[in-house]
């Protein structure tokens, strides 16, 4: 990645689906604009599966709770997001040698394994599927957006996340794909707020941003969208 400057991180608590892609939509094209400079949104959703561009909808194989579904313009298959798991949308805009989707990809995983690292988990990449893995565990999905080479859409890495939700899917469309999570690799508990603060700095650091301004939810959510996330 190119030299770059300061990163706004945003730690904006549990968001409903629909309210933060709206906000993505927003900020995104105020990034366009020049508006903006690059941010982290770092956050949890409440109980929801959601569908990449191409996903196949017979990987939901129940849905016993009647749990939302979502089709959105990401890449990837299906994939469940919930309390306890930190979902990271990285609005970025790409430039010089950094327009290559596929290096953007592997910077995300390599932030992920960066962070986990610093809790005593051994992350990897596996070959041809993207993600972070911890042996034949999955611990981290991807699901990516760009527009104009800004991202949006990003990661989900399950932190505390009840896992009992992905037995009603097929995670990413890989049949027999177990999942875990920070709390069941260490055997201890850890809060979404405490990987959060190390994940943001493993975020910077991979990137290579030389500064790091943090801001709430009343700093970047309209008033509604705040209420309707936190409410």
């Amino acid at each position: 990645m190119n030299p770059r400057g300061a990163l706004t991180v945003a730690d904006l608590g549990v968001v409903d689906y629909d309210a933060a892609l709206a906000l993505q939509a927003g900020l995104l094209a105020a990034r366009g604009r020049g508006e903006s400079a690059d941010m982290l949104l770092m956050l949890e959703h409440p109980h929801i599966f959601t569908l990449g561009r191409g996903a196949d909808e017979r990987f939901i194989v129940a849905n016993p709770a009647g749990v939302p579904v979502r089709r959105v313009s990401r890449g990837g298959q299906v994939t469940y997001h919930g309390p306890g798991q930190l979902i990271g949308y990285p609005i970025l805009k790409l430039e010089g040698g950094d327009r290559d989707v596929t290096k953007y990809l592997r910077s995300l995983e390599a932030a992920m394994i960066d962070a986990l690292a610093q809790f005593g988990i051994d992350a990897t990449r596996r070959d041809a599927m993207t993600g972070v893995w911890v042996g034949a565990r999955k611990i981290a999905s991807i699901g990516v957006g760009l527009r104009r080479w800004i991202t949006w859409h990003g990661f989900a890495l399950n932190v505390s996340t009840d896992l009992g939700y992905f037995d009603s899917i097929v995670p990413c469309g890989i049949e027999g794909c177990r999942m875990t999570s920070v709390c069941e690799e260490t055997k201890r508990a850890v809060s979404v707020r405490e990987f959060a603060a190390v994940m943001r700095d493993s975020f910077a650091r991979t990137f290579g941003y030389d500064e790091i301004i943090l801001a709430g939810a009343s700093q970047v959510m309209p008033a509604a969208q705040l209420m309707a996330g936190n409410g």
